[in-house]
């Protein structure tokens, strides 16, 4: 595969599938994060999983299919390896080593699928803007999110002003600083002290299923 992959910029923002789209190509992100929306026919949205440098866009090629009801959006802008689909197809039907990781870190996926919805159906904006940050930050090699309050309603599938609400909570906790679209984490502790169960869950199942992440 190495001979195919490449090293590609992705810009804040720019999308790599539109629900129902074909996967020409899967990424690996590497110093980004790929947000997977599922889109209504009015156009409304909600996250259902974000992937950083932990996983792989694309898994839905190969659970059999060609396309993906998700849209896939970069959140946080950086570079990510990019492979042709039918490669990465080829390589899991040898059923080996990658074969096997890709399995578990579907599964880990398919965990944060579920507690995001089972957290944005009984979790108060409060508890989802921690569970979200704190998702985020794992996947970032610094405390500094750029991203804005508009977007992350957009990605909670929240009113804006909920989200405004809570991070005003936050921020005049001292535990994060909002400017000009960046968000400063300054007491992660604290932040994982007034987030629900749900972030602890899905943490929990990436570090029991892909083990070699826990390094970072």
């Amino acid at each position: 595969m190495l001979s195919q992959i490449e090293y590609v910029p992705m810009a804040l923002g720019e999308v790599l599938y539109e629900s129902g789209g074909r996967l020409a190509h899967v990424y690996f992100p590497a110093t980004c994060i790929v947000s997977l929306l599922y889109v209504m026919a009015d156009g409304a949205s909600a996250e259902v999983a974000i992937v950083g440098r932990e996983g792989i866009v694309g898994l839905a090629l190969l659970m059999g299919g060609d396309t993906t009801p998700s849209r896939a959006v970069v959140q946080s802008g950086g570079h990510a390896y990019r492979l042709p689909a039918a490669v990465l197809k080829s390589q899991f039907n040898n059923v080996g080593a990658l074969h096997v990781l890709l399995l578990r870190y579907t599964q880990a996926l398919l965990t944060q699928m579920a507690q995001t919805a089972v957290c944005n159906r009984h979790h108060s904006v409060d508890q989802q803007l921690c569970r979200w940050l704190l998702l985020t930050l794992d996947r970032l090699d610094s405390n500094e999110i750029n991203m804005t309050q508009e977007l992350i309603a957009n990605m909670l599938g929240v009113r804006r002003e909920g989200v405004n609400s809570a991070a005003g909570k936050l921020q005049a906790s001292g535990i994060i600083q909002y400017r000009h679209g960046v968000i400063t984490i300054l007491e992660r502790r604290r932040l994982e002290q007034r987030v629900c169960e749900c972030y602890a869950v899905v943490k929990k199942e990436f570090d029991r299923l892909l083990p070699y992440l826990n390094k970072n």
